[in-house]
Formats: structure tokens, sequence, C-alpha cells
């Protein structure tokens, strides 16, 4: 098989004795040069428009190529353009670099000036990840158009009403049914301080906001910035520093979920309890909207905000909202049938109790789908699961008795 290398070198010395060490190599098909960071990018863009296969398998990228720094231009390479292998070659190869540049994306390392056996083994085995990568993806294949899976957004009324975990158990529940042939991917739309990676223990180096700005959301775009979960959930997380939350703009979570929708079947949303322009749009997307509330006077009346600015900014109606109370007691005084006439909205069937300490052992150690499925409150959020038809409404809650069908 062809390799086709791309040098990127600003040097035109250095960058014309890695081209005749390119063609020394077997089965080498060096591309011209490119003397910067923003020519390479542009380069790789254009061989995207025409075909993902048209791009080259291995990029060689000189340490000085600048403007942009080396190893977050290998971050972006690995971003925008998965399926490409970057080895990054450098006056000082060290331990250290070497960590940093595998840690940004890269596939290899070498030293200065180049040797031909080092070359030749680090091309050969960054064409062999590249290839393998393609096959898994499919080259050229881009997220399909259309409808596609259904949107759940899942917004708390105030902070700390329970939205998060909703929306993972939401998500868990849709997954384990094994009715979802495209997968389930949970979204963390929170983009201040969305706790979705710490509900699950995740920390992963990609993020939503890396997927903003970026026109043409792949399915190798998007693979590189979902994070795998061991329950076969697809997490999509928060950025880690929330200032980067600001990237995400209502035109870019609309792009986003666009794309996400056409990948997988179902789409959970955790939206979190602080409105911006990015989740507005995500509730207006959505094929259903819940809304979290516990029964305290306070947080009805935020219910009742809430959905009166939705209105108000043709968000979202709110007969079309279904409201969802937590952490109900036996000494609660606000009932489910006074806050659907207080707020106007749709009240779930399923009620879910308080029951801090079946949740906290879960939650201290990151394991939220360690969650006890003989408690009450998984089992609740579960049978929300089926109400709402994320589940078939006749499955049998793990550890629980058989639902019945809905009337």
């Amino acid at each position: 098989m062809t390799t086709r290398v791309l040098p990127a070198v600003g040097d035109p010395d250095t960058a014309r004795a890695l081209l005749t060490l390119l063609s020394q190599l077997p089965d080498s098909e060096p591309m011209r040069s490119v003397p910067d960071s923003t020519t390479l990018l542009d380069t790789l863009s254009a061989l995207t428009h025409d075909s993902v296969a048209d791009l080259p398998e291995v990029v060689v990228l000189h340490e000085r190529v600048g403007p942009l720094p080396a190893l977050e231009l290998i971050r972006e390479v690995a971003l925008r353009f998965p399926a490409v292998a970057v080895v990054l070659v450098s006056e000082n190869p060290s331990a250290g670099l070497y960590s940093a540049a595998m840690d940004a994306g890269a596939r290899g390392l070498a030293g200065l000036p180049l040797s031909y056996d080092e070359l030749a083994a680090r091309i050969s085995a960054a064409a062999h990840w590249a290839a393998g990568v393609r096959r898994h993806l499919g080259a050229g294949e881009a997220v399909a158009t259309g409808p596609g899976g259904r949107v759940v957004t899942v917004t708390g009324a105030k902070g700390g009403v329970g939205a998060t975990l909703l929306a993972t158990q939401l998500a868990l529940a849709a997954q384990s049914s094994g009715t979802y042939q495209r997968g389930v991917i949970l979204v963390d739309l929170d983009l201040l301080c969305g706790d979705v990676g710490s509900y699950f223990d995740v920390q992963f180096r990609r993020s939503v906001a890396d997927l903003a700005g970026i026109a043409d959301i792949t399915s190798q775009v998007l693979g590189e910035a979902v994070f795998p979960h061991e329950t076969g959930l697809a997490l999509l997380i928060a950025p880690a520093e929330g200032e980067r939350g600001e990237d995400v703009t209502e035109a870019t979570a609309r792009h986003l979920l666009s794309a996400v929708r056409a990948r997988y079947d179902l789409v959970v949303v955790d939206c979190g309890s602080h409105m911006n322009a990015a989740n507005a749009a995500a509730i207006e997307m959505s094929d259903a909207a819940l809304l979290v509330t516990t029964p305290d006077v306070i947080s009805v009346r935020a219910v009742n905000r809430m959905v009166r600015m939705w209105d108000r900014l043709q968000i979202r109606k709110a007969q079309d909202t279904l409201t969802v109370v937590n952490r109900m007691g036996r000494a609660s005084a606000i009932q489910p049938q006074l806050v659907a006439r207080i707020t106007g909205t749709q009240v779930a069937r399923a009620v879910v109790p308080a029951g801090f300490r079946e949740l906290q052992e879960a939650q201290d150690a990151g394991r939220i789908q360690d969650l006890d499925a003989r408690g009450q409150v998984r089992r609740a959020m579960w049978a929300l699961a089926a109400e709402i038809g994320l589940t078939p409404a006749d499955a049998t809650p793990a550890g629980g008795r058989r639902r019945g069908r809905r009337p």
C-alpha cells in the first residue's frame, strides 16, 4: 500500500532534505511540503472537501513549523482529521517531549538529523495506525443529515435538584434496553460546571467545546471527541475549563446536535440549570424536554419562572414540557398535582423518592452506573425512562417487578 506523506517544515533546506529522504522510502509518496501551520490546516481541509480518502496517511511535522506551537498544532490535526497520523521531528527528542506529543495525539517522534532507518520505522508505524483507523471509521464516511435519532433534554429548575443524575439514569436505562442499534449518547451542555464526567469518573482530553467552529463534523471528528464508556454509553462531556463553554454558541449547539442525532438513535442532553443560547437551542430542538424540580416552594417557583421564560423566548410551551418531581418524601406538602396546576406543565407519573443514602456510595466513587438496581431512586428513574418511551413500556426494571403497559 502506498503511504502519502505530507511534510510540514518551515525551513526550505530542511524541507528539501526531508523530501529527498521520503522519496527513498519504499511505498512512500511524498506530497509538496507546506511551510507553516496555517497552510497545513488549509491543505488538509481542502483535501477533506474533495474526499476524506484523499487525505495523506501521515503528516511529518517539524517542531518549529509555526506560527501555531507544534503540540497545539498536533491537537488540532488530531481533532479535525483523526485518521491522519502525525510524526513529530525534533532536535531534542526527549522522553518528556515524547510523552507530551503522544498526549497531544501524535503517533511518533523522530530526532534530527533524520536517519533513513528511524524515519522508515516511524512512517511505517504511523501509516499502519492510520489505515486501521480508516478501516474502523470508514474512510470518507460523513455524518448523515436529516432528522435522525431522538433528542431528550433534562434541565434543572434550579441548581441541585438532580438533573444530571436523572440524565445519567435515563441514558443508562436506554442503553441497557438493547433497543438502540446505533447507540445512545449522553451530551453535557452544562457548559460552565457540567458534572457528567465526574458521575462516571471520566477524564478525557476532548469535550463538547472542541467541536465548536468545526464546519464539517464527520464521523471521524465526532468519534475523536466522544468517550466510549464501559457501559456502552457514548459520552460527550463539558469542558474542564468552564470559560471554554463560551465557544459553544447557539449555532454551534444546533450544528453539533444535528450531527450527533444523525449518528446515534438516542441523544440525552444534560442542560444544567443555567440557561444560555446553547442549551436553549437544544431544548427547542428536542423531541422531549424534561424539567426537574424538588417538592418545595422555591423549586416550584423556579419551574414557573423557567417555563414562562421559555414561552416568552419561544423556546418551548409549558404544555409541551414534562416536569419531573425528584426527592419526594412522605411529608412533602407539595404534591405532583399541585405542581401541574401551578406551572401549567405535564407532570411525570413516575415520582422519584428521596434517597441520599442510596446515592452516596455510587456518586462518591464516580460509578453512577453501579447505583443499586433494587433501590427506589433508580427504579423510579428507570420507570420514567419507560414512561417517556426510552425503554419498552413492559420492560422489567432490574431487581424489581414487571411493569404493566401504559394505559
